[in-house]
């Protein structure tokens, strides 16, 4: 069979290489792909958001399965229209698209049907915002944290420590419009306090699997220091979410999300991205995606056992119930090398070495931000490679994924060096 997959970044990769690896798929295209995905798959020039040149490409190729990877195509409804054309795909529709398109949707879904997660206020009004700022600053210490309602790259979530943040979060978002339309609207929320942990599901209207949950590193700098960014690292599975944890999630947030959404008559299909904060008082959701996170998808699918082609066939046909899912027991550590300046202003261009050398320890290299240029790999991007190392122990993976990182190079590269850690304390 043939699949086509849509997106360029490093969980687009992680996904051709996982695809890849099907008994059942005779050719890969990726639209519009990356240097590493262009060695497993045939490019394909486009733009992930015109959504009608993209479902006539796979109509005349009679692609058999078309997998969705960045959120944006999926939150302008680049499903229906492959639906519609009777094309197989594998993501939501736009409407269940709006977990991830909209803060106010998924906010007001969870309260009104009780899923635990931050109390918060909605805001249209700048100036209503501020003196909301002002009331919630005189009551507690606590960090603030303001949302912009709308896709943001990852990077519309402020977490301010004073009133003056908070303020220039709202003008960044509201007045500034750093984000277009997305904030036109924000969420203002209160502070989670306690791990944050990733656990992705692959659903298919009915059934839902739980996949091995993972940990990312969102800031920029070792020690959490820094601006918030689209993750600088990742491992999988999480000593601070055991099975027992796992359950009550599935209990208290899946299961009523899932079921409040079919009260609206949306049956949610592909990827359900849960972002959780374990506080004092149980799991709470920090936020939903509607689609595999990155990097977290660096570290999920290479504990994967089981095809994902029969995986996204049964999302997409609704007979996931008939695929057996199983995953091995091992883990797996990622660290994300970046260009500097990211998540702020970088430069392109720069050569790439030692990726080959790298690959020969035995970790895997996944692109991001990745081009060809005169026959060399160069850069193109603020992440630029996710290094993953798979091993029987927390220590190993971290070893090796750092042998790996320091063996690969270019100009002003930058990565944190405290991935994985805080899980060196013991054998584990």
């Amino acid at each position: 069979m043939k699949v086509l997959i849509i997106g360029s970044g490093g969980r687009e990769h992680a996904l051709a290489w996982k695809i890849a690896q099907s008994d059942k798929v005779s050719k890969i295209y990726t639209l519009p792909g990356n240097a590493g995905m262009g060695q497993i798959s045939e490019r394909v020039p486009g733009s992930v958001t015109d959504i009608k040149a993209t479902a006539d490409f796979a109509e005349k190729q009679a692609i058999d399965l078309t997998v969705i990877g960045p959120e944006s195509p999926l939150i302008i409804g680049i499903v229906d229209e492959f639906e519609k054309r009777g094309l197989t795909v594998f993501g939501p529709d736009k409407e269940a698209a709006q977990m991830e398109g909209s803060k106010v949707f998924t906010k007001r879904l969870m309260i009104d049907n009780g899923i635990p997660t931050a109390m918060c206020e909605f805001f249209d009004d700048p100036d209503k915002a501020n003196a909301y700022i002002d009331s919630v600053a005189a009551k507690s210490d606590d960090p603030i944290v303001i949302k912009a309602d709308g896709e943001a790259a990852g990077k519309g979530v402020f977490i301010n420590k004073t009133k003056a943040e908070a303020y220039q979060a709202v003008d960044i978002i509201m007045k500034q419009r750093a984000f277009g339309a997305s904030g036109d609207r924000i969420v203002i929320e209160d502070y989670l306090d306690g791990p944050e942990a990733s656990f992705m599901f692959f659903v298919d209207g009915e059934t839902f699997v739980p996949m091995i949950p993972a940990q990312d590193y969102k800031r920029a700098y070792d020690d959490d220091k820094g601006l918030n960014t689209g993750g600088m690292g990742c491992y999988s599975p999480v000593p601070v979410l055991p099975a027992d944890l796992q359950a009550t999630v599935i209990d208290t947030i899946i299961k009523p999300t899932l079921k409040a959404l079919k009260v609206k008559s949306i049956h949610y299909k592909g990827v359900l991205y849960c972002g959780l904060a374990l506080t004092s008082k149980g799991p709470k959701v920090v936020e939903f995606n509607a689609r595999f996170g990155d990097p977290e998808t660096q570290v999920v699918l290479p504990l994967l056992q089981t095809d994902l082609v029969d995986i996204m066939l049964g999302c997409a046909r609704g007979s996931l119930d008939t695929v057996p899912v199983n995953w091995y027991n091992r883990k797996a550590v990622c660290v994300v090398m970046a260009s500097g300046g990211y998540p702020g202003d970088y430069e392109k261009g720069k050569v790439i070495t030692g990726i080959d050398e790298a690959e020969k320890t035995g970790v895997i290299v996944f692109h991001a931000g990745t081009e060809i240029k005169d026959g060399k790999i160069v850069t193109s991007g603020g992440r630029v490679l996710g290094v993953t190392a798979v091993g029987d122990s927390y220590k190993d993976c971290v070893y090796k994924a750092y042998a790996g990182v320091n063996v690969i190079d270019f100009n002003n590269a930058h990565f944190r060096r405290d991935i994985g850690a805080r899980l060196l304390t013991g054998d584990r």
